[in-house]
């Protein structure tokens, strides 16, 4: 293509946006008015047309502006299916939380976690094992005394009460002890 061919091909451009523009208006669907807009639609379209200007060649005095139309329609078909693929994104309501354990979550159960298996190295031996059958292992009292020779329940029950009891009151020992090393 010859320079003054260009030109004039740049011109018939030029010369067809602002129709283009007419048409183009109102015809982009709802869900892709988001992504795009009219000016948009005919700016990638107009680009798109000076990559093949060296190729076009009018046949009558409308060829520029009824390729530019065919183009835009195509353009607005391709951002339709784009969009028709992706699911349509909602913001979610303040209320709603996860069930996940948050970060801050995380670290401060690690470090009870970390509290307590210190605080169980604190206890006798026999303690100790009630606690973890308890809260570990989540026996039954009739599993206790079974597995620990208590003549009753209720010596199993008060046994694991005070075990428990003295977990409970290291761990809060710790918890103030960390306290007082933060402030």
């Amino acid at each position: 293509m010859s320079h003054e061919e260009r030109t004039a091909a740049e011109e018939m451009l030029h010369q067809s946006l602002p129709s283009l523009t007419r048409w183009a208006h109102g015809r982009i669907p709802a869900g892709a008015r988001g992504a795009m807009d009219t000016c948009d639609l005919v700016q990638e379209t107009a680009l798109h047309m000076m990559g093949k200007l060296h190729a076009f060649t009018p046949r009558h005095p409308g060829a520029m502006g009824a390729y530019l139309r065919v183009a835009a329609l195509n353009r607005i078909r391709d951002e339709a299916r784009r969009i028709a693929r992706r699911p349509v994104s909602v913001e979610l309501p303040e209320h709603l939380h996860s069930g996940d354990a948050t970060p801050l979550d995380c670290a401060i159960g690690a470090d009870t976690a970390r509290r307590y298996r210190e605080s169980l190295e604190h206890l006798s031996q026999k303690d100790r094992d009630l606690v973890v059958a308890r809260v570990e292992l989540q026996w039954t009292t009739a599993e206790i005394t079974r597995h620990f020779g208590f003549r009753t329940h209720g010596a199993a029950h008060m046994a694991v009460k005070r075990a428990l009891h003295r977990v409970a009151s290291l761990l809060r020992k710790s918890s103030v002890a960390l306290n007082e090393r933060t402030d």
